[in-house]
C-alpha cells in the first residue's frame, strides 16, 4: 500500500515551469529516495506534501485520502535550511516545536529527555541555541522533527554538515524509524547515501521525472555486461583469450599482478567461458562484475534526456 500517491501534479511560478506532470507512488514503511540536479523541482514538490504551496492541476493523496489540513500533523519535514530560534534555550524551544506538533509538554519533555541522551546532547538542555555548533543544532532540528512519531518524515539533506560519525548516527536512527514503520522521503545530492538506505527513487530533471523504481532494480538495469579480473600470468594468454566475446577497457599492473577490466561483446558469452579459457594460463586471483552506482546512473540519466523529449512526465500505473 502506498502511504503517498503524487497524481499528475504540475505547478508553475509565473513562466517558470517547477513541475510538470509528475506521479509518484511511496510505499509505506520505505525509504523513497527523491533525487534530481538543483532546479529540479523537488524542493517545489516537498512543499506541496507539506502543503505549503498548492499544485496547479493534479492531486496528491495521504492513505487514499485528497491531502489536507487534518494529514498535517501526520507529516515532519527537517528542511535544507536550518532554522531554530537563536536567543532561545534548546530545551525550550524543543518543547516549544513539540507542542506545535500537537504533543503534551510532560509527554514530550520525556521523550525529548530520551532523545536527548541517545544523542549525547542532554548537557546542552539549558544552553542558547546560538551556543551550538551546526553539527548539534541539526541534531536538535533532527529530534524534534521526529519526535511526534509522523507516519511520513521528509528529510531534505539530512547530513549536511555532519561529520561521518554523525552521519552514521543519522543514517541508523533512519533505518530504524522504517523499521518501526515510518516511511521517509529522502531527498538528497549524496547518492552514496541512496544506495545504502533508500528501498525506492525517483530521478526529477528540469520539472520531469526521468526514473524510478526500486534501487535494485534500476541498478539491475543498467548493467554492462562488464567485469575486473585480477590475475598473475601472461598478458598475452589472456588476449588470446577474448575470442570468447569480451573486449579490454583497460589493464593496469602491480606487484606482478595485472588488474583488467573487460566488456561482454556477445551477449550469448558469459564470463565462465571466459575464465575457462584463461586459466590454464594465468592464475585467478579475483573476478567481480562491474555494477553501476547510482552517482554513475545519475549522471548518465541526467546528462542524456532531453526532458523536452519526455513524454508527459510517464505513466501514473
Amino acid at each position: 500500500m502506498d502511504i503517498l500517491h503524487v497524481k499528475r501534479v504540475y505547478k508553475n511560478y509565473a513562466s517558470h515551469t517547477a513541475l510538470y506532470n509528475i506521479s509518484l507512488h511511496v510505499p509505506q514503511q520505505s525509504i523513497f529516495g527523491l533525487l534530481g540536479p538543483n532546479g529540479a523541482g523537488k524542493t517545489s514538490l516537498i512543499r506541496i506534501i507539506n502543503q505549503i504551496t498548492a499544485p496547479d492541476k493534479g492531486e496528491v493523496y495521504f492513505e487514499r485520502e485528497i491531502l489536507s489540513q487534518k494529514h498535517i500533523s501526520q507529516i515532519g519535514y527537517l528542511p535544507e535550511e536550518r532554522g531554530l530560534y537563536k536567543k532561545m534555550g534548546v530545551g525550550e524551544q524543543a518543547l516549544y516545536l513539540a507542542q506545535l506538533k500537537g504533543m503534551n509538554k510532560n509527554e514530550a519533555k520525556v521523550k525529548l529527555k530520551k532523545w536527548f541522551q541517545k544523542f549525547e546532547i542532554e548537557n546542552w538542555w539549558d544552553k542558547k541555541v546560538e551556543e551550538l555548533s551546526k553539527g548539534m543544532a541539526q541534531k536538535v532540528q533532527f529530534i524534534t522533527t521526529v519526535l511526534h512519531e509522523p507516519k511520513l518524515l521528509i528529510l531534505d539533506e539530512p547530513f549536511s554538515g555532519f561529520d561521518p560519525i554523525n552521519t552514521n548516527l543519522i543514517k541508523k536512527e533512519i533505518l530504524e524509524l522504517r523499521d518501526k514503520g515510518s516511511t521517509i522521503i529522502f531527498s538528497t545530492h549524496n547518492m552514496e547515501s541512496v544506495e545504502e538506505i533508500c528501498d525506492h527513487i525517483a530521478l526529477i530533471n528540469k520539472s520531469k521525472k526521468i526514473l524510478d523504481g526500486k534501487v535494485n532494480e534500476i541498478k539491475n538495469t543498467y548493467r554492462s555486461n562488464s567485469y575486473e579480473i585480477i590475475f598473475e600470468g601472461n598478458m598475452i594468454a589472456f588476449s588470446n583469450a577474448l575470442w570468447t566475446g569480451f573486449e579490454i577497457l583497460s589493464t593496469t599492473t602491480e606487484r606482478g599482478r595485472t588488474t583488467v577490466k573487460v566488456k561482454g561483446t556477445d551477449d550469448r558469452m558469459s564470463v565462465n567461458l571466459l575464465i575457462g579459457a584463461l586459466i590454464k594460463d594465468v592464475k585467478i586471483i579475483s573476478v567481480h562484475e562491474i555494477t553501476p552506482s547510482m552517482n554513475d546512473i545519475f549522471i548518465q540519466k541526467v546528462s542524456e534526456i532531453n526532458p523536452e523529449d519526455i513524454s508527459e512526465g510517464g505513466s501514473d500505473e
